[in-house]
């Protein structure tokens, strides 16, 4: 019987799909560091905005597997094992599950809203809450009519970070300099997890669009997939050099560190012929968004 649980809970935690968390944390440590240099930075706030973004994370992922399977999208993908189009488990466990995950990160969301006090970003709430079932839930997701990556900058990027800097200076959000020190940040984090959707979506295309699942790269084209997935790699690396590298000592030291990552991410994209080098190119894509996220945080902490 304990052999049995101890699988079960190995296929939950595959189901998780850790591969992806980094990009609930890489926001959240960015945002730190612009909160830091803006001197209002706030532990108990940032780790609920942290708990925030890591269980609708887990929601979402769980919440993909179970409408994905229930669809047959997920019958002959190839990757990492699905619970529901695997039988794992049946649907409606699934389902709660995701719901249980998303029911979470709401209550973290509502106690951070408790400590603030900005009682409209409870309508943010239910918008990013509605977002992570939709993109494959309901009649007609989202993620099946090529707005994945967009929805994905959006809140991965803007709202995950403007958001944990919000809660922690919202009287700041007045000055423009505010905006000038936080949106740069935002916005090469929300390309790097819009480019871990992309390039997710570049290995089912032979899947997905026999199903009718038209993601941006099953519109695009595997080629053109590619380059949008390149621009989306690299433009954080100018947005953050460009932003940063009078706080960095050495200056080269931002733009390195990320390129001896983003150098072989390139050469196997370019190059990937089968689903297992784009599950790799989808690993090391997280990673690099954790990489830029504490190089922009340590660039950040230098201002002060």
């Amino acid at each position: 019987m304990a052999k049995k649980q101890q699988t079960d809970f190995s296929l939950w935690v595959e189901g998780a799909r850790l591969r992806t968390l980094p990009l609930a944390v890489a926001p959240i440590i960015a945002a730190s560091g612009a909160a830091f240099a803006m001197q209002a930075f706030d532990l108990t706030k940032t780790l609920l905005a942290l708990a925030v973004a890591l269980f609708l994370q887990i929601g979402v992922n769980y919440a993909n597997d179970y409408s994905d399977g229930i669809r047959g999208t997920d019958s002959n993908r190839v990757g990492p094992l699905r619970l529901t189009a695997s039988g794992s488990f049946k649907p409606r466990t699934v389902k709660l599950v995701a719901f249980g995950f998303l029911g979470l990160g709401a209550l973290s969301g509502f106690v951070l809203i408790l400590l603030t006090s900005q009682w409209w970003l409870l309508a943010v709430g239910v918008v990013a809450v509605l977002a992570a079932w939709f993109y494959t839930g309901g009649k007609k997701p989202y993620g099946y009519a090529g707005l994945g990556e967009v929805v994905v900058f959006i809140f991965f990027g803007l709202v995950s970070v403007v958001g944990t800097v919000y809660v922690q200076a919202p009287a700041l959000f007045v000055i423009p300099e505010t905006w000038m020190l936080v949106l740069p940040v935002a916005i090469g984090l929300g390309l790097y997890a819009s480019a871990v959707l992309m390039i997710n979506n570049i290995r089912d295309i032979e899947t997905d669009a026999p199903v009718g699942k038209k993601t941006l790269a099953v519109r695009v084209g595997k080629k053109a997939a590619k380059v949008i997935y390149l621009v989306m790699i690299w433009a954080p690396l100018a947005i953050g050099w460009t932003y940063l590298k009078i706080n960095l000592v050495p200056a080269f030291v931002f733009p390195m560190a990320l390129v001896l990552l983003l150098l072989p991410l390139t050469l196997i994209v370019l190059t990937a012929r089968t689903p297992k080098e784009n599950i790799l190119a989808l690993k090391l894509t997280s990673n690099a968004a954790l990489l830029y996220a504490i190089l922009v945080a340590i660039g950040l902490w230098k201002l002060v």
